[in-house]
């Protein structure tokens, strides 16, 4: 995917000019994953304002031990367990880099663009209750809430995932939700169940939704329009909104635009 090798490519242009501590994956086309600091003060795939942020926030570190789950067969063996957010794909970490940003969470534009109210402060990996038929409740993760709005972040990822249509179908209000005959569907699974749920989601918690993507990603922009027309309900339509991470780097202080081009070549005067 020519987006993956940018990235990888960028960041070790970027790890090589602040000699930072990083290796690269096995493979054809190998990832850059950083390691913190000797002090643990600091992280090469982090801004340090966002890092220094997270580290002094319990809720927010907890999110840094999530494991990386392809470690053992792609990385070097280290004495600390390579993690998910060391990786330069990493969507959590794109998504966390903006918003620990201190700086960031007094920017009312971006609260403004968001449609969130100003003040909100992120929560990430929070168990959103999806209702299902036998009365209790799906609990997967949404990468982040802020204030009443659920976020799905995408960042390299190749889609939104599919799910076998018996298992979409267990929802409760998967019916009066979708026009679900409608929906994509390949092989008896449906595709793009991840914005499935997350639409599910935002209507049982009286939530907006937003899904964060790369503006070089128009496959996904096409995955999300393919499930948003299905969308029975005009008003919640109107609630779930896909936004560009270079739409957001319009609105975020000028050191973490830097941070974002040259890291991520995610450029506030694209589009």
């Amino acid at each position: 995917m020519r987006l993956r090798q940018e990235l990888s490519m960028r960041s070790r242009q970027y790890s090589a000019r602040l000699k930072l501590r990083m290796c690269e994956s096995y493979g054809q086309d190998p990832v850059v994953c950083y390691e913190p600091s000797d002090d643990g003060l600091a992280h090469g795939n982090f801004i340090k304002q966002s890092y220094a942020a997270i580290l002094k926030n319990e809720a927010w570190r907890k999110r840094l031990d999530k494991v990386h789950t392809q470690a053992r067969s792609s990385l070097p063996s280290r004495e600390r367990r390579w993690r998910e957010l060391d990786s330069c794909n990493s969507s959590d970490a794109l998504l966390m880099n903006i918003f620990c940003l201190p700086g960031t969470l007094r920017e009312k534009k971006l609260f403004d663009l968001l449609g969130v109210e100003f003040n909100a402060v992120p929560q990430f990996g929070v168990r959103a209750r999806v209702p299902l038929l036998n009365g209790q409740f799906d609990r997967t993760e949404v990468d982040m809430r802020l204030g009443e709005l659920l976020v799905e972040a995408k960042l390299t990822e190749s889609d939104f995932q599919s799910r076998e249509a018996k298992f979409v179908e267990l929802y409760r209000d998967f019916h009066e939700v979708f026009f679900w005959r409608s929906l994509p569907r390949w092989e008896g699974r449906y595709v793009s169940y991840q914005l499935i749920r997350n639409v599910l989601a935002a209507q049982a918690n009286g939530c907006s939704f937003c899904v964060m993507v790369d503006e070089r990603r128009p496959d996904l922009r096409e995955a999300w329009y393919a499930v948003m027309r299905c969308v029975r309900n005009a008003e919640l339509r109107v609630r779930c909104k896909m936004i560009t991470w270079q739409e957001l780097a319009r609105v975020v202080p000028r050191g973490l635009q830097k941070f974002l081009e040259e890291k991520y070549g995610i450029g506030c005067n694209a589009g």
